[in-house]
């Protein structure tokens, strides 16, 4: 169902090069940026935004490599108002520059030191180089939402006269509201001849809603990082803000089938794990608990889901315990090939409620109940865990405790210690097949400071 209609194009711009390595506790190689520069393009991103060159050799190299990929999406280095910042960021070859400068009141006082005046001298000199160089380039007037407006027009129409094609007009504390949002974009809409992009900060938890109120505005690019990383409590996700677009406003901007894969590889990159409930790409997204919940959902999905988890190439799941009613436990139990009647299933769901610390019923666990009430050994075929302790010896120069970090943030691995011998980790891994304990082995190999591991299977737990 279609909510609203955006009479303009939606370009993405992604930033988890820039923005997204300033999570705190996360950095990129230049090797899984370019991975990333790549999966981005591929799922049909417009623009990347690939770093500042100005931070360090390694953020220089890593842009350069980017901009030679021969994307089709366009590649901007991120810079301050400064001359050799600009020229720095020209000779990395890349599409757009994207120079920024505070404007609010608390900056130009606190930060930068500089009166209205010197802030507009300094950001037209340094577009009208940036244009000298053959750049497109983009203005971002940072702080903007806590900029007096009148002083914001002013500095935005100074970049458009100097030759900037786009403007920037971020929320850079998080402190903005939908409606606020909204309105400045109108307003501004109205008074420069330029595209304009939304970048909003998560502080408050509105990164989302902000960005999707700046495109109802005016706005024809939204700034997102994958998993929604970024300084503090990041900016909007990816995910949630093509999703979005697709559900309310009935907008294509890339492939949404791609997003739970995007997602997974920059959880592995960055060490930094989605919580369950988060919107899209969380464990539980699609998971349904309670009930009346789950009978809804059984007979029509749309009951209790606003879309699809298809729309994104993920499944539904239903989870078992104190809550589940009839419904759910007969259509577990007859997946699995077990038909029971009615006065049975309703011993089952009996069973269940009696054991309310349990938070999680397995198919091992229903057919055991369902054997215990029928007196009967069913033949049922339940899917198989494989079950592995891996051990992991890190190199000498290593942090240990960086690594368990690292490994910690895995999806499948139960338990992580650190452990004296030959070995420095040991971890507990629970797969689904040995092709996905194979495919940890080699998540935990890639781990940069692995020297060596070692793997032994369960083959049976006692519960002590």
């Amino acid at each position: 169902m279609v909510f609203k209609r955006l009479n303009h194009r939606i370009l993405i711009l992604d930033t988890t090069l820039r923005e997204g390595e300033q999570t705190p506790n996360v950095t990129f190689t230049i090797e899984e940026k370019l991975q990333i520069a790549r999966k981005l393009d591929e799922i049909g991103v417009n623009m990347i935004e690939a770093g500042d060159p100005n931070v360090s050799r390694d953020v220089k190299e890593a842009i350069r490599i980017i901009a030679k990929e021969g994307l089709k999406a366009e590649i901007l280095a991120h810079c301050r108002a400064l001359i050799p910042d600009v020229e720095n960021a020209a000779s990395c070859d890349v599409d757009r520059v994207a120079i920024f400068l505070g404007t609010s009141k608390t900056h130009l006082k606190h930060k930068l030191r500089r009166d209205e005046e010197n802030a507009i001298e300094l950001v037209t000199k340094a577009i009208e180089h940036a244009r000298e160089q053959g750049l497109s380039v983009r203005f971002t007037a940072e702080d903007a939402s806590r900029t007096d407006y009148r002083f914001l027009t002013r500095i935005c129409k100074a970049a458009e006269d100097a030759g900037a094609d786009r403007i920037s007009i971020p929320d850079t504390v998080g402190i903005m509201t939908p409606d606020k949002v909204r309105e400045l974009f109108q307003n501004l809409s109205k008074e420069l001849r330029v595209e304009l992009d939304t970048h909003c900060h998560n502080d408050l938890g509105m990164a989302t809603a902000n960005t999707l109120a700046a495109l109802e505005g005016g706005a024809t690019a939204a700034h997102v990082t994958i998993n929604g990383l970024g300084e503090r409590s990041g900016i909007a996700p990816l995910s949630e803000i093509a999703v979005a677009l697709k559900v309310i406003y009935d907008v294509d901007t890339v492939k949404l089938e791609e997003l739970p894969a995007l997602s997974l590889m920059v959880e592995r990159f960055s060490g930094v794990v989605p919580a369950p409930n988060t919107p899209i790409i969380g464990e539980n997204a699609f998971t349904h608990k309670a009930g009346i919940h789950v009978a809804g959902v059984l007979a029509d999905p749309s009951t209790y889901e606003g879309f699809p988890p298809e729309l994104i190439g993920r499944q539904r799941e239903i989870v078992i315990d104190k809550y589940t009613g009839f419904h759910a436990v007969k259509s577990r139990l007859e997946r699995l090939g077990v038909y029971l009647n009615d006065d049975q299933m309703a011993k089952i769901v009996q069973e269940i409620k009696e054991r309310p610390t349990i938070t999680k019923f397995r198919d091992a666990d229903l057919i055991e109940l369902a054997e215990k009430i029928t007196g009967r050994n069913l033949q049922a075929e339940i899917p198989t865990k494989v079950e592995a302790l891996i051990r992991v010896k890190c190199e000498s120069n290593i942090y240990t405790t960086a690594i368990a970090r690292r490994l910690k943030a895995l999806k499948k691995i139960n338990k992580v210690y650190e452990v004296t011998g030959n070995y420095d980790i040991e971890v507990t891994v629970i797969a689904d097949s040995t092709a996905e304990l194979n495919e940890m082995l080699e998540r935990i190999r890639e781990i940069e400071g692995v020297e060596a591991t070692e793997t032994q299977l369960v083959l049976k737990k006692f519960e002590v």
